[in-house]
């Protein structure tokens, strides 16, 4: 990949993050206004000092009145974004790209999305024709595969594999049940993680992340800025984002046990951070645990654990919250819920916390480093895009 990215050249000085929940009481715009209130407060900024916004949701809206309705904005460029489950993610790329160009001052970008009371359950994008060829499993059936394949291929059994993804399913029960913006706040145990209903597989209704309503944001500034607004910034130092073109549904080698669009994009963003040694490197990691086994094989793709390796790193706590590299310490998509249009700019504001040191006591994490990821991905197995960030504390 070509990107020369923007590293230290933008700065993130506000962040608001509403609770992922069935929020049977609130619509999209009162979301919306949580979050972006929160966030002007964070960075002690009006909406009138915001010179652009950015919204991203799939399916709670079209255009940027969606946003500019509910925050009353009048005259602003407000664009509305869109790219899968990364769809938060893109709201901030953009933003933080628009800001390094020199365009705009003060960017903002806001995710939210609203499903619970739309008569539906689940993401509900609306059909596109196609030519007939295209997948017809579910998003569970689609990811149920990598579990198998992963356990042929490093010669692991089965059983014990399930096993392994109780254990990531655990693992973020455990940091949920401390976060008061989750959507699930209970532990789990092992034993109920694995006897809990099959949904497509050998996938547990405990092995997949649950949907919900929230809203986040963020507002970047150019980094000389930056102290202007908050005496804590985070700057930005990568920016990664890789689309694959679904070959890998019809490609005999792709082998389901790594997504290589996540790979590409990892590799791109250690490059524009400067990252040689990831697992040494970063405080914290955000990643996109849509279901257990996601979670498992990016651990490999982002360099985290040598190929083949992750299901033992899993089981000896490397990924703990207390351990050598904490992975979703807020809960990840597993427990903290999945608002598809919010969900990037969530794993955002848990850095934002976390590198700050505000996380609440019971969950903050102990590092003396200064760098978090965040890695967001959209699609399925064979067909995905994928996004990778690398943010810190420091210049340099």
């Amino acid at each position: 990949m070509a990107s020369h990215g923007i590293k230290d050249r933008v700065a993130i000085v506000g962040m608001g993050c509403t609770r992922f929940a069935e929020h049977w009481d609130k619509g999209l715009d009162d979301l919306i206004v949580d979050a972006a209130t929160e966030t002007f407060a964070s960075a002690g900024v009006t909406k009138d000092e915001v010179d652009a916004f950015w919204f991203g949701t799939a399916q709670s809206g079209m255009s940027g009145i969606t946003l500019a309705r509910p925050l009353q904005l009048e005259g602003k460029p407000v664009t509305r974004v869109e790219n899968y489950c990364t769809t938060g993610s893109e709201a901030l790329r953009a933003a933080a790209y628009a800001v390094a160009s020199g365009a705009y001052d003060v960017a903002m970008a806001v995710g939210a999305e609203k499903v619970k009371d739309s008569g539906y359950q689940g993401l509900n994008a609306f059909p596109i024709p196609n030519d007939g060829t295209a997948r017809t499993l579910t998003a569970a059936a689609m990811f149920s595969m990598v579990a198998p394949a992963y356990a042929k291929k490093y010669g692991v059994d089965e059983d014990e594999l399930a096993g392994v993804l109780a254990r990531i399913s655990w693992k973020n029960h455990q940091n949920g049940a401390r976060n008061p913006r989750a959507q699930f706040r209970k532990e789990v145990s092992v034993e109920t993680i694995c006897a809990s209903p099959r949904v497509a597989g050998r996938l547990g209704v405990f092995d997949c992340a649950g949907v919900a309503d929230g809203a986040a944001a963020a507002i970047v500034v150019r980094a000389e800025d930056a102290h202007r607004y908050t005496d804590r910034p985070l700057y930005i130092k990568a920016l990664s984002f890789a689309a694959g073109s679904g070959s890998g549904l019809i490609d005999p080698d792709y082998d389901y046990t790594w997504f290589p669009e996540c790979a590409r994009a990892a590799d791109d963003a250690y490059a524009q951070a400067g990252i040689t040694d990831p697992r040494a490197q970063l405080a914290m990691a955000e990643v996109h645990d849509c279901f257990t086994p996601t979670e498992l094989v990016l651990m490999e793709d982002l360099g985290f654990a040598e190929r083949g390796t992750a299901w033992k790193e899993v089981l000896a706590g490397t990924f703990d919250r207390t351990g050598p590299l904490p992975v979703n310490p807020d809960g990840g998509l597993k427990s903290f819920g999945h608002p598809v249009g919010a969900s990037g700019l969530r794993m955002f504001f848990e850095t934002w916390l976390q590198l700050r040191g505000e996380a609440t006591p019971e969950r903050q994490i102990e590092t003396d480093r200064t760098l978090a990821l965040t890695h967001n991905l959209g699609g399925y197995p064979g067909e995905m895009v994928a996004f990778v960030s690398v943010v810190g504390t420091e210049l340099g």
